[in-house]
């Protein structure tokens, strides 16, 4: 990508209930109402591990405490021309403990709630690199790697 801008590092969180429901939050990065549903996670901080970035963020955006990350499902890399940035999305399975109780110091958190594989397809749909990878890792599908160009449903497999 010519003229890249930035580059980004996020991690994010498999949680799923003794339903197989898998957790999802509603950030509403704008404070305009606009949602988008994300698995609970975000930005790496600079000295920070990957584990402890996904404990500290899944910490901040549901109340619940990660006991463990169990294994890597997927990897995402989304070049994103109109923002001039790459960014790099690993998701890990990983086990938990505790109530739902969203005190995101971002302010960004409206919900935090599980959801059924249907379900999660409904809430992801408008979020193609959110949504394929994941829903292929529901289907069994572990360790794969997909590329991106753009965020929405534009964004074309590369």
């Amino acid at each position: 990508m010519h003229g890249l801008r930035r580059e980004l590092l996020v991690a994010a969180a498999i949680l799923m209930d003794k339903q197989g429901r898998v957790l999802l939050v509603a950030n509403d990065w704008s404070r305009r109402g606009k949602v988008r549903y994300t698995l609970p996670g975000g930005m790496v901080e600079a000295g920070e591990t990957i584990p402890v970035a996904i404990a500290r963020e899944v910490q901040e955006e549901t109340g619940l405490r990660v006991r463990g990350i169990l294994h890597l499902a997927y990897v995402i890399q989304i070049e994103d021309p109109r923002k001039s940035e790459r960014t790099i999305a690993m998701a890990f399975r990983a086990d938990y403990e505790g109530l739902l109780n969203p005190k995101d110091p971002d302010g960004h958190v409206v919900e935090a709630r599980f959801f059924t594989a249907d379900e999660v397809a409904i809430k992801l749909d408008e979020h193609r690199p959110l949504l394929e990878p994941l829903m292929d890792y529901l289907r069994g599908e572990r360790g794969r790697f997909y590329a991106y160009s753009g965020w929405g449903n534009e964004g074309t497999r590369i």
